[in-house]
């Protein structure tokens, strides 16, 4: 068993050789680290807004989710960001690039995908913790091509996503222009059978027409309880004419009658008192008499004819009646048939306004994509951009200084124990009872070292045992 204090005294048994480990190992990545080129990392980063859509004016879905921050790391490090970049920076222009790429490849491939590959092995992006913000971070030899190549990929990454959102809308706008035309003609057909269709009945979108044949309806419905009011009351004067017209109401109050009645009354007065006076045969009886006769002739003409004016009048009233009744009838064939083609003018309008809504939501959503498709700003913003960086992110010399020489140290260590095992010594009294297998009465002090009057712990064990075997 290795001891901390068996340790220590194979360290110093070994001291040389350790420190030889250490100085090498040290030295070595010192070496290495100096002979490295130097690194530099620029970084720049973007802002994800999270403000509603200008054109939409919803929010945009996802950007609270982890994925979605995971999905455009994706994007930034994607074959088409890193394309972008090598065309917009025209690199395949470059001779050194060119010539590297005919070195390693042979002419193999195409020299785009071979940047494509060798960018991305140099970019890193990273999203912040709790935050809409991605960091972009280039490693390059050179200072300012790590910056402006951060910056490309950066300015690629806004462009990207904004033809990934222009793109689709540009599609949805084509597929809604297609769309749109279809229900502008189906919507104009509709309207043309609407037009057609009221154009042969007569019918007004408002209804203006059925309300005035209604109208009429009522007004001849109207007109015929009147007439049948009148024809009853005509019929029953007749009827009453019938049976005796000097009871009538309308000879009664005819002024006519009511005169001859009254000369006829007189003629009679005077016609008694003559016979009275005079006697029967006297010629001014005669007269009176004649005169009397003639009010009495006079006086049933004029009640046969108020009577047969009462006839005309039933009759009149009942032709009335019925050519009112028959207009009733026909204005009620009418106003069916109207309501009949307005039922049909109603489903022939909702279809109409059905294709009218469906024009108009399509054209809405055709509105809104044209203008998704020409949107010229996306939701990534550039946050900050890289500079040059003044100092070399790489190599680290400390760190690494500091790193080999705890390697070196384990590693002397290691070699130090190694080499102990494969040629043990005798290192301390331990080693010695080990090997001899027998009681160890006393110690000896090192010859450089003072006597001390007390024993260390291990030789105090190894007396006293001994000394318990001699009594024993």
């Amino acid at each position: 068993m290795v001891t901390p204090s068996k340790l220590i005294s194979i360290l110093r048994a070994r001291w040389s050789l350790v420190v030889l480990v250490v100085v090498l190992t040290t030295l070595t990545a010192l070496g290495v680290s100096l002979m490295l080129p130097k690194k530099y990392v620029a970084t720049a980063s973007v802002v994800i807004d999270a403000k509603p859509d200008p054109i939409s004016a919803l929010i945009y879905p996802g950007l609270s989710s982890p994925a979605f921050m995971n999905t455009q790391v994706d994007v930034i490090a994607s074959d088409r960001v890193a394309l972008r970049v090598v065309r917009d920076l025209r690199l395949t222009e470059v001779p050194e690039f060119r010539e590297q790429w005919q070195k390693q490849t042979g002419g193999e491939g195409t020299i785009e995908q071979w940047l494509v590959d060798f960018l991305q092995g140099s970019m890193d992006v990273k999203p912040s913790k709790e935050s809409n913000v991605l960091t972009v971070a280039y490693r390059s030899q050179s200072p300012q091509f790590a910056a402006s190549m951060a910056n490309a990929f950066v300015r690629a990454y806004v462009a990207t996503t904004l033809d990934l959102r222009v793109e689709p809308a540009r599609q949805y706008a084509g597929y809604f222009d297609q769309q749109a035309k279809a229900a502008l003609e189906k919507l104009e057909a509709a309207k043309g059978k609407l037009s057609a269709f009221e154009r042969v009945h007569g019918i007004v979108a408002s209804d203006e027409r059925l309300d005035v044949e209604n109208n009429r309806l009522v007004e001849l419905s109207s007109q015929l309880v009147a007439l049948q009011g009148l024809s009853s009351e005509s019929t029953s004067r007749q009827g009453q004419a019938a049976r005796g017209a000097d009871q009538l109401p309308d000879v009664l109050a005819n002024p006519v009658v009511m005169q001859i009645k009254a000369d006829l009354s007189r003629a009679e007065s005077k016609l008694q008192e003559l016979s009275t006076r005079y006697g029967d045969n006297h010629p001014q009886v005669i007269e009176a008499k004649a005169s009397v006769a003639d009010q009495r002739t006079k006086l049933a003409t004029e009640m046969r004819r108020v009577t047969g004016s009462v006839t005309v009048t039933n009759n009149i009233n009942r032709q009335r009646e019925s050519d009112v009744r028959a207009q009733l009838e026909i204005q009620r064939e009418k106003v069916a048939k109207l309501k009949a083609a307005r039922d049909d003018a109603s489903s022939l309008m909702r279809e109409a306004e059905s294709a009218q809504r469906a024009y108009e939501s399509i054209t809405a959503r055709l509105t809104q994509t044209n203008l998704e498709s020409q949107s010229t700003q996306s939701n990534v913003n550039v946050l900050t951009e890289a500079t040059a960086p003044l100092r070399p992110a790489s190599p680290k010399i400390a760190l690494n200084t500091a790193l080999a020489f705890v390697v070196g140290l384990i590693l002397a260590v290691g070699i130090a124990l190694l080499l102990e095992m494969r040629d043990r010594k005798i290192r301390d009294a331990d080693d010695v009872m080990a090997v001899v297998q027998l009681p160890m009465l006393g110690v000896l002090p090192a010859p450089n070292q003072r006597h001390s009057k007390t024993l260390p712990s291990a030789e105090r064990r190894l007396l006293g045992r001994s000394a318990t075997k001699g009594v024993a």
